[in-house]
């Protein structure tokens, strides 16, 4: 007898890469995807003769005895060896490398910058790139660039990818697209993405002018923090990492390719595109996250935890506890701790903390630190709220309050952060920042019990 309905049929989802289409969703995934159906082998990584007459390939973004491998197998219609010929040195005089260390520029201090303008100078992502600060040893793999893209045009039939490190990108104004060897990834701002070392890729304006902040990582690779007592939820979670799908282009047209290699960069001359991965498969890829979906945790009752309780991404050092470069996020939360002065409190830190505003307004900081604007405090340099933050604080009625419109983010590193000559001399400095400490006022009398 036939029912109409049988118990055991199952309905299967529709969409079988995932709920965002062209992406596929978590940190750290052992991926799988092909434009071209049956592109990708199955069961094995080098077979004798690849379908469709593509070259196996393996990008290795650790070495090979490392625990865990981080490697993707790609099979393209050219090994990569006909994306490369002889190169020619190039300067890119605005992209600096540590280490950078200018004996006329000060980088003891606490600095602050307005958001960098726009010029009238067409720029693509390479010409456009504004270092800020430099740290560590680009040759030794240590510490970080900080940087500011300036981008109005888009890279035509040019290519790029780095040897030193591994970029982490955050948009402030305009969308970008990242055509990479393993996929597209549009980009807007409240958005991240992170770019592999090593990966070839050419970056478009979809909307501009385009304008952001860069992390350049020399170290070890982003990875998530350990939550410890949190537990598995709040913060980021893995699930809202995406991934993109395979995506190629088959032209052959003149084409460039720049490398950065130890702080230096060369271009070479080809005949094709170099994105001609038509399927692959592994756990080291670009992606995309929402700055969004990132979920606050915080005091419900008193004090002001450390910043560290907001990290969405660290990448660590030699050294455990003590982070290479972390990324933390400033975003819109509740403020409810009672009888507590609820902005950071004045502290001095071993770690460096460049701080950048995405948009809105950072409560420590209500004037002065200004949308696509910058600040550093280096190593063991006091900073804290302004006068105007402090004494709202002080005397402000502790109901529930919440931040909102705002988004600010600190790249924090272990290293001290040196300014490039373009910060100290082009960029525009706030020459008065350092002032905003300077009216507050001495409030100790020696009266017992005095508040």
């Amino acid at each position: 007898m036939n029912h109409p309905t049988d118990p055991h049929k199952m309905t299967q989802a529709s969409t079988p890469v995932g709920t965002h289409a062209g992406y596929m969703p978590g940190f750290g995934n052992d991926f799988e995807t092909e434009a071209l159906p049956g592109a990708l082998p199955q069961g094995m990584n080098s077979p004798q003769r690849c379908n469709y007459g593509l070259y196996g390939e393996q990008l290795s973004g650790t070495a090979f005895t490392a625990n865990p491998p981080e490697r993707t197998w790609c099979y393209r219609i050219r090994p990569s060896v006909k994306h490369s010929h002889r190169y020619e040195k190039i300067d890119l005089p605005y992209w600096k490398s540590a280490p950078c260390v200018d004996p006329d520029v000060i980088s003891l201090g606490q600095y602050r910058w307005d958001a960098v303008p726009h010029s009238d100078q067409g720029l693509t992502w390479l010409t456009g790139m504004r270092t800020m600060t430099t740290a560590g040893d680009v040759n030794t793999q240590v510490g970080m660039a900080s940087h500011i893209y300036l981008v109005t045009e888009s890279m035509e039939d040019a290519y790029f990818f780095s040897t030193d490190s591994e970029l982490l990108v955050v948009p402030q104004e305009g969308r970008l697209r990242f055509a990479t060897e393993l996929g597209i990834i549009d980009l807007e701002p409240k958005e991240i993405a992170i770019i592999p070392r090593g990966l070839v890729y050419r970056v478009e304006v979809l909307e501009g002018p385009a304008r952001g902040f860069v992390c350049e990582n020399y170290g070890q690779k982003f990875e998530m923090p350990g939550r410890g007592p949190i537990g598995a939820n709040c913060m980021a979670n893995p699930r809202d990492f995406k991934a993109p799908v395979a995506a190629f282009e088959d032209r052959e047209v003149p084409s460039t390719v720049t490398v950065k290699w130890c702080g230096q960069f060369h271009t070479t001359k080809i005949d094709q595109s170099p994105l001609d991965v038509v399927a692959w498969h592994g756990n080291y890829a670009p992606y995309k996250y929402d700055l969004r979906t990132y979920c606050p945790v915080g005091a419900i009752l008193f004090d002001h935890p450390d910043p560290s309780i907001f990290t969405v991404l660290t990448a660590p050092s030699g050294q455990p506890g003590t982070a290479n470069i972390d990324f933390v996020l400033f975003r819109e939360r509740w403020m409810v701790a009672e009888d507590t002065f609820r902005p950071p409190w004045y502290h001095k830190n071993i770690m460096s903390e460049l701080m950048g505003n995405i948009y809105g307004q950072y409560d420590a900081k209500p004037q002065g630190f200004v949308p696509g604007g910058m600040s550093l405090h280096n190593m063991m340099l006091p900073h804290g709220p302004d006068r105007e933050a402090f004494e709202k604080a002080s005397k402000a009625n502790l109901g529930p309050d919440k931040l909102d419109n705002t988004m600010s983010f600190m790249f924090e590193t272990r290293f001290p952060q040196h300014l490039t000559p373009f910060a100290a001399n082009e960029a525009p400095l706030q020459d008065d920042y350092i002032d905003c400490w300077t009216s507050l006022e001495k409030k100790f009398d020696g009266t017992p019990g005095k508040k």
